[in-house]
């Protein structure tokens, strides 16, 4: 007899991201390009192109992740 209770079977494995970068290139991005508003265009123009650069590679693999799922999954 075991004081554990006996648990059911998973269901469903749970799907979780692996480590990324992108969520610190991007705030660093976004701070560059706020911080050239007060001092000078380039600054603006080159943590805009890093923050546009980061969004659209994030979602690219976002979307390679999302066809990656099982087809049951309901995606």
């Amino acid at each position: 007899m075991s004081l554990e209770p006996e648990l059911p079977p998973a269901g469903e494995e749970i799907h979780l991201p692996g480590g990324s970068l992108q969520p610190l290139l991007l705030a660093l991005g976004i701070t560059v390009a706020l911080l050239g508003v007060t001092t000078s265009i380039w600054l603006v123009i080159g943590g805009g192109l890093l923050a546009i650069g980061v969004v659209i590679r994030w979602i690219a693999d976002t979307r390679r992740d999302v066809a990656e799922l099982p087809s049951e999954h309901g995606h």
